[in-house]
């Protein structure tokens, strides 16, 4: 774990070790594999992770999640924040896409599972929501034991508070009540995981991830089982933390 002052600073040392993770799987297999999360909180890791100079054309890319019919040009599509912050920016070899909107959701979800299982995935991008959840695995279908990579989700209403909260939709009633999600056993398979979660409002959400029972009442709290897991705090999203925890953090100035 390790605690920074602002986001700014969080941004840029989880952005070097994400770097690091592609370099050397390029290294070792010629190609890397990554799960980009999207949403506000990514946004200084990803915006500091597309000036590091890769060999991007190595690089293959893969989203989370999308809300259900949903095209790939709205505003709030996670389809349209990758394209926009990630593939257009460094040109990766390959990116691929969850099609909230497919005609058959049952096909989609099985083509992206497959896609996701074919080969290692390097490294997963996981951030904390205010609930708990991650990628879309909100604590009431979230199972560190799913049989599936892919799911189809309904979002609890907290979720759709904070898409409504962090400026994506107009109000709680505009945001989907659905969504296709990556489980929490399809996040797991990444060898690495870098957790950037910034921000005073996901403390308590970091103090139950952390400090509380590991349990899918938190599906944050799973990082705690995976062996190479980088959880990056600021100081307002570690502000609840133990003295205990806190001490145990590398925390830079």
């Amino acid at each position: 774990m390790h605690i920074y002052p602002d986001r700014a600073a969080l941004g840029a040392a989880a952005a070097e070790r994400a770097a690091q993770v592609l370099s050397q799987a390029i290294e070792k297999r010629q190609k890397a594999r990554v799960i980009v999360a999207t949403g506000n909180s990514q946004l200084p890791l990803v915006e500091a992770l597309v000036q590091h100079k890769l060999n991007w054309n190595a690089v293959e890319i893969f989203h989370m999640d999308e809300y259900v019919q949903m095209k790939a040009d709205h505003p709030a599509s996670f389809r349209l924040w990758i394209r926009t912050r990630v593939e257009e920016k460094v040109h990766p070899g390959k990116a691929n896409y969850l099609a909230g909107d497919a005609s058959d959701l049952d096909a989609e979800m099985k083509r992206y599972s497959q896609l996701l299982n074919a080969e290692p995935i390097d490294l997963a991008f996981v951030g904390f929501g205010e609930n708990g959840h991650i990628a879309f695995n909100d604590p009431h279908v979230a199972d560190f034991n799913d049989p599936a990579t892919v799911k189809l989700i309904t979002l609890d209403d907290a979720s759709r508070r904070q898409q409504a909260g962090e400026g994506h939709f107009k109000d709680i009633d505009s945001v989907p009540k659905e969504a296709m999600t990556v489980t929490c056993s399809g996040l797991f398979r990444a060898e690495n995981w870098v957790c950037c979660v910034p921000e005073r409002r996901k403390a308590e959400a970091v103090r139950n991830a952390l400090e509380g029972p590991i349990s899918e009442s938190c599906p944050a709290s799973l990082v705690r089982r995976h062996r190479h897991a980088d959880v990056y705090l600021d100081a307002e999203s570690s502000s609840l933390l133990s003295p205990a925890i806190r001490g145990a953090a590398v925390t830079r100035p």
